[in-house]
């Protein structure tokens, strides 16, 4: 019998003892080492030989993942370890640390129960640290911390013992002060989730030398950091990792640190889920009940060319066989699953049944999408997975051959069920199929694997920069007339609290909530009582407050009223960018007696009209996405590097000293980072290091605004001269 299906006999057994499982993902800054330490996860668990892991890279399946250097997808594996006489089952999610892959990050965190943070021990707890951590925080993930590359602190920083002792320990205290401030608010957490040595949550090794050591792990085998330094100093890099190997130290903090799913889903269940927690199913996922009526979570969807779709998920509650039939939350009638299975890094190893508290994989399901709630009994979904950063920049995508064009719509129509953080319009008038993304690395990915994977030739424009629109002040009440003159509606905007703003960003705040807690929740972040209980609406980040008092007939016109607005705000006045961040009252309304004067042909264009021209009397401006900028360079470059940012109309807020290294800090246009890469590499001899991440929209400065404008009106094919009142550029 082969090494792998003893693995995959030995996960069957384990399944059915929840108490025994550890979901977990592995989560970092690019290039902090996740990949390489799954690697040495394997090999512990002997999977892959011992000789090749960290070079492997085994959970990098795809062919450009390799190429690049980089995790794309997340990437699932189940393994056993033996903890204290007691086999356990660890589910383990290997997931991308580049900004533009964060959706995979925060949708694996709803997967899972615990997230290893891997730091590496030079560069420090990095911008992406902290979006990591706070993506697994937000989902209720219990964090450990694993600090890598310590062997490069002894051979190449050749620090002594106090040193390395003391950037250790303020890389544990950055981490502690980052946990302590996101988990402020959470009142669901019985402990304190800081990490401590004392503890043994915290490890410390090389993942591409295959050591390891943490405090538990140093009294049994009696190694202490003197010997580590002495080993790594002669070289004896191989006997360091036979006396502490990584994996033991890593996969002990697991099973001992990391809830198990019947700990963690009495917790978990009410933070991600709004149904009835009194209800029959509720107790069922509390319990972790295999017997129960099956409730599954999609968080990945993944295209295999001999199985078709696969769909991975979390098991909240029954078990999944082979031929069941079940709901996807959101579409009519039901889906038969074809088999059930369990990842082995890039093998799929199918299995007769997957119990409650498990990681599954699944064929059949063809109407699921990532972020679906599939369940055998229909049930309230679970919270949307929410994404921090939305899509900033833009392409147009064609196909070469005009033949390959519906295996094109097709294939896009694939993409965004598999990334929700991609979005695809098509153009019906034009032909144009728009991709917009986290970014253009996230795009490049896209479109070489549409080139590649799929076989179909495309051809990319250049990368579009989204826009978005909001007014500066309040404005007066203005008047929306229908086109045949009988209905008049009064409307007034102005521009919303950031606070108010972030809630909805963050899911805290939405439509889809009970009236009571969304009106907790809007007071919570600054809005007035009596706004609060008159919301009608809230499309993307603005909101509809209804100050009308006893209209005849709004109520049956309200739906209409919303078409309106709604497309005024997908459309701003200015470029047609969507707007964000705008309050808007509606006062008054006239309406026509008859139901025929008052029809969609006559409501919608009068909302749009009124909401557009409260726009423009509250001084609405173009606002342009943003990114936080970090460059680590040698001193001598320094000067070239700030320059990179600043000449991009950029702004540098920060430069010290980190080793021997010199790093800036500072913000710039995203428009003005395409191209970044090249530059910064000709600029400093290739001696950079940075990255960015998205930091929002901020207002585009005076003098731009009238060329911008008039610049994405021309893409558009709209006619160039403003509206007549529109006169404060």
């Amino acid at each position: 019998m082969g090494r792998r299906k003893k693995i995959v006999q030995e996960c069957e057994r384990l399944m059915d003892t929840p108490e025994n499982i550890r979901n977990i993902a592995i989560a970092a800054h690019v290039d902090h080492g996740k990949t390489t330490l799954s690697d040495n996860l394997l090999a512990g668990a002997g999977m892959i030989s011992e000789d090749t892991a960290g070079e492997q890279l085994a959970m990098d399946t795809k062919e450009d993942e390799q190429e690049r250097g980089i995790t794309i997808d997340a990437a699932n594996v189940s393994m056993t370890h033996e903890y204290e006489d007691t086999n356990h089952l660890v589910n383990l999610i290997d997931t991308p640390g580049h900004v533009d892959f964060g959706g995979d990050v925060t949708r694996a965190m709803r997967a899972v129960d615990g997230a290893l943070v891997v730091v590496d021990a030079v560069e420090g707890a990095m911008p992406q640290t902290e979006t990591v951590l706070r993506q697994a925080l937000r989902e209720g993930v219990k964090p450990t911390l694993f600090i890598n590359k310590v062997d490069r602190l002894i051979s190449e920083l050749q620090e002594g013992p106090q040193e390395m002792q003391e950037r250790l320990m303020s890389v544990i205290a950055d981490v502690n002060e980052l946990i302590r401030g996101m988990a402020e608010n959470m009142d669901d957490i019985p402990e304190d989730w800081t990490v401590s040595v004392e503890d043994g949550t915290v490890g410390f090794g090389s993942a591409l030398y295959k050591w390891g050591v943490s405090m538990p792990s140093m009294q049994r085998t009696g190694m202490d950091f003197g010997d580590i330094m002495e080993l790594e100093q002669n070289d004896k890099r191989q006997e360091l990792h036979e006396r502490t190997p990584l994996s033991d130290v890593v996969l002990d903090m697991v099973c001992e640190h990391f809830p198990n799913p019947v700990d963690a889903q009495p917790r978990r269940v009410p933070r991600i889920w709004r149904g009835d927690p009194e209800s029959d199913l509720a107790d069922t996922m509390r319990l972790v009940d295999e017997d129960g009526e099956v409730v599954f979570m999609v968080t990945d969807i993944s295209m295999d060319p001999h199985a078709g779709e696969i769909a991975t998920g979390r098991v909240f509650s029954g078990t999944l066989e082979k031929g069941q039939e079940l709901y996807v939350s959101g579409t009519a009638g039901k889906n038969r699953i074809q088999s059930v299975g369990l990842f082995m890094g890039s093998e799929r190893e199918e299995v007769d049944r997957v119990p409650a508290g498990n990681i599954a994989s699944v064929t059949g399901l063809r109407d699921a999408i990532a972020g679906s709630t599939v369940s055998s009994v229909e049930m309230t979904p679970f919270e949307s997975i929410e994404h921090i950063s939305e899509p900033v920049i833009t392409k147009s995508v064609e196909a070469q051959n005009m033949d390959d064009l519906p295996k094109l719509i097709e294939t896009l129509q694939q993409v965004a069920k598999e990334d929700p953080t991609i979005q695809i319009e098509i153009n019906e008038d034009t032909g144009e199929h728009l991709i917009s993304g986290q970014g253009e690395l996230h795009l490049e990915v896209i479109t070489q694997r549409i080139r590649d994977n799929q076989g179909i030739p495309v051809i990319t424009g250049e990368p579009i920069v989204v826009f978005r629109e909001q007014p500066q002040e309040s404005s007066r009440e203005v008047e929306g007339q229908s086109p045949n003159r009988h209905n008049k509606f009064y409307i007034t905007v102005e521009p919303m609290d950031q606070e108010i703003v972030d809630a909805i960003q963050l899911g805290e705040v939405s439509m889809d909530m009970p009236e009571l807690e969304r009106r907790e929740a809007l007071q919570d972040a600054g809005m007035d009582k009596d706004t609060s209980q008159n919301v009608e609406d809230i499309h993307r980040t603005n909101i509809l407050i209804d100050d009308t008092k006893g209209i005849q007939h709004l109520n049956e016109t309200m739906e209409l009223v919303l078409e309106g607005l709604q497309e005024a705000l997908d459309d701003g006045p200015l470029a047609a960018e969507p707007v964000q961040g705008s309050l808007f009252r509606l006062h008054d309304a006239k309406l026509h007696e008859d139901t025929i004067h008052r029809g969609p042909a006559q409501v919608i264009p009068a909302v749009r009209d009124a909401v557009h021209r409260a726009l423009i009397d509250g001084e609405v401006r173009l606002l342009e996405p943003i990114q936080d900028v970090r460059i680590d360079v040698p001193s001598e470059h320094m000067g070239a590097a700030s320059g990179e940012i600043q000449g991009r109309r950029g702004r540098v807020d920060d430069m010290y000293q980190e080793g021997d290294l010199m790093v800036v800090e500072g913000i710039a246009p995203v428009e003005e980072m395409i191209g970044f890469s090249s530059d910064i590499r000709s600029a400093t001899e290739g001696r950079a290091s940075w990255n960015t991440e998205n930091a929002g929209f901020r207002v585009l400065v005076d003098n731009l605004q009238r060329e911008k404008i008039m610049e994405i009106r021309e893409r558009k094919g709209m006619k160039l001269e403003l509206p007549q009142s529109i006169d404060y550029f």
